[in-house]
């Protein structure tokens, strides 16, 4: 009976040797932090790296912070410049500032991202907006991204939080715009069309112009041929009819007999 009275002495502080050890070892994972909070002296200024490390239980305690880059879509609806109503939608990659890591766990808490990047980031994105006209919007897309992304990237290290990435994912506009871009586009397309058509008549009206000049010289050469000729000239051209129409009837091989006589008369064939 001694001998479990004597175990019983040991198993007692070895258990609570064991516990106080167990809590005085916390690990921090990869990508994340730790910002230590101690009782006496509250939130130290240097975070914890990854790895295994030791505290004093009760007194301290580890906050652990997530450092990879997460995403955030940031979407507003707001008024250009010619008071046409956007509506713009930014994904923004962000992480906090490590070495500011005890200062933002002071100031916004664990959700510091959720209490800052939609405020400033609708703050932005209706600034901007504002510079800009609808069609500005569009055909100067870059600048307009550069601009929000220069700004944003300002007010967000005013909290400590870096911007990895911020760039347009959605722009579209009211009704009322959409309707008037594409009636325009119409008109674009029916001026197009009409020019064209003033084209072809003008091109086919300077065609029968050349055509009838065209006869015209014909016709006057043929008056003044037959001014010096008389008939031989008519007689000269039926000789010349008669012998392309032999020479197309000889190459024809359904035909296996020219007359000798009538408007074909001794007109050789080659």
């Amino acid at each position: 009976m001694a001998f479990p009275q004597a175990a019983s002495r040991f198993l007692v502080p070895l258990g609570l040797a064991f516990a106080v050890a167990q809590a005085s070892i916390y690990d921090v994972p990869g990508g994340f932090q730790a910002v230590m909070f101690d009782r006496f002296s509250g939130v130290k200024d240097k975070p914890t790296s990854e790895g295994t490390h030791f505290l004093v239980p009760w007194l301290q305690r580890a906050i652990l912070y997530d450092c990879r880059i997460k995403p955030r879509n940031i979407s507003t609806t707001t008024g250009s410049k010619d008071l046409q109503m956007v509506s713009i939608t930014l994904r923004v990659l962000s992480r906090p500032d490590v070495e500011h890591l005890p200062r933002i766990y002071q100031s916004l808490g664990m959700d510091y991202d959720e209490r800052v990047l939609p405020s400033i980031g609708n703050e932005v994105l209706k600034a901007i907006v504002a510079q800009f006209d609808a069609a500005e919007l569009i055909t100067q897309r870059e600048v307009v991204s550069s601009r929000i992304r220069a700004d944003l990237l300002q007010r967000a290290g005013e909290f400590n939080i870096k911007l990895e990435d911020v760039s347009i994912t959605h722009l579209t506009f009211g009704k009322e715009f959409t309707q008037a871009v594409e009636a325009k586009q119409i008109a674009q397309q029916d001026a197009e069309r009409a020019k064209f058509i003033v084209e072809k008549a003008e091109q086919e009206r300077q065609a029968a112009v050349i055509r009838a000049e065209g006869e015209a010289e014909a016709a006057a050469t043929i008056s003044k041929a037959m001014d010096k000729a008389g008939d031989a000239f008519i007689a000269l051209r039926k000789i010349e009819a008669s012998k392309a129409i032999v020479q197309s009837l000889a190459a024809n091989g359904n035909v296996t007999y020219i007359p000798s006589s009538g408007v074909l008369l001794n007109v050789p064939t080659k």
